[in-house]
């Protein structure tokens, strides 16, 4: 039995599992090993085995909580976020060397248990460890677009490491560790698409051409229609009529738009409703995208467009989308309009001229 085994085994794993770290130059640091790091760990999945199988989906949570705790001290001391797979990695590596060594044979269901909580133990500390790091960068005095290229490498480096461990099998497909991968890659399409934008603007290279309304929103609904089942989010969009256009850079004003229905699905709770609609009103072209966040934290609603600045809840991302969403909006002639529906959650409104109808074909 696993659960024996490892009661057994405790020590000699750990030790294991120290000298594998020592081996790659990935020191473990004592204190932070000691608080919730992977003695934590053990002892945790211990107490899990040696439950009912009926009760061990609650005690899942505990392996969390710790793993978070854990990847943001290790964060602290200065090693990166491949150590932080790696100090995980170990363990798994450890006890099935051990177990080969003494003809130990685990059950499908004790290795499913033992599986899930390092799965979630590495998903939880990678997601603590990319918070820290990112919000030490919004402390810093960046340049945006310098700020922009350090994410995206951040998300690159996340997508490889959990893309090495589901390869490997020390993780399952549809667990958490493959979830962090799906996410990663969605926030790298977000971020190209912005930083496209930001390069474009900043180039003074504006490609202006008549952009359709509905063909634009359709785009944005590819992606969202996706994002939003996977956060229990409805998602409604309404393109308006077919004849309704604008004057603008395409892709500058795609990824203002994308970045405004993204947000949207962030921030709204789950169960809740995001709206993406567009209509004209007299010479201009409104495209609204309302949430339901519960409405906009206390402070001016225009700060949402400062540099770095983030005041919901999920601090993930350097805060930069808005902010340059909005200047490539005002590019086109445009404006980026906030109402907070305190209580319930706030609309976002693109506000641009209407471009002229094209004449009947005859």
């Amino acid at each position: 039995m696993l659960h024996e085994f490892l009661i057994a085994s405790r020590t000699e794993i750990l030790q294991r599992s120290q000298s594998r770290l020592v081996a790659l130059a990935r020191p473990t640091p004592a204190a932070s090993e000691h608080a919730n790091g992977l003695p934590v760990f053990i002892d945790q999945l211990i107490a899990i085995l040696g439950q009912d199988k009926a009760d061990r989906a609650a005690a899942h949570h505990g392996v969390g909580v710790s793993a978070s705790l854990h990847g943001g001290e290790l964060r602290r001391v200065g090693l990166t976020v491949a150590q932080v797979v790696q100090h995980y990695g170990s363990i798994c590596q450890s006890v099935t060397e051990l177990a080969d060594e003494r003809n130990l044979s685990i059950t499908a269901d004790e290795f499913q248990t033992f599986n899930r909580c390092l799965d979630d133990a590495i998903a939880q500390a990678v997601t603590a460890y990319e918070q820290l790091r990112d919000s030490q960068a919004r402390s810093s005095v960046t340049v945006e677009l310098g700020s922009m290229v350090h994410e995206m490498r951040n998300m690159v480096t996340t997508s490889m490491l959990t893309f090495d461990a589901l390869k490997k099998g020390a993780v399952g497909l549809t667990g958490s560790t493959s979830a962090l991968l799906g996410n990663s890659l969605k926030r790298m399409r977000v971020l190209l698409d912005r930083t496209l934008a930001e390069v474009r603007f900043n180039a003074k290279e504006q490609l202006r051409e008549r952009v359709s309304i509905v063909s634009l929103i359709e785009e944005i609904e590819i992606v969202a229609a996706m994002e939003a089942p996977e956060r229990d989010i409805q998602l409604s969009i309404d393109g308006g009529a077919g004849d309704v256009a604008v004057e603008a850079d395409r892709q500058m004003l795609a990824s203002a738009l994308s970045n405004l229905v993204q947000n949207a699905l962030k921030f709204t709770h789950p169960h809740g409703h995001v709206c993406v609609r567009a209509h004209a009103a007299g010479e201009r072209v409104l495209i609204e995208v309302e949430d339901e966040c519960g409405g906009l934290p206390p402070g001016n609603a225009e700060d949402l467009f400062l540099p770095f600045e983030q005041r919901g809840a999920d601090k993930s991302g350097l805060g930069l989308g808005l902010p340059i969403s909005r200047k490539g909006i005002r590019a086109c002639g445009g404006e980026i309009h906030v109402l907070d529906r305190p209580g319930h959650g706030c609309t976002f409104t693109i506000d641009l001229p209407r471009a002229a109808q094209l004449p009947a074909a005859t």
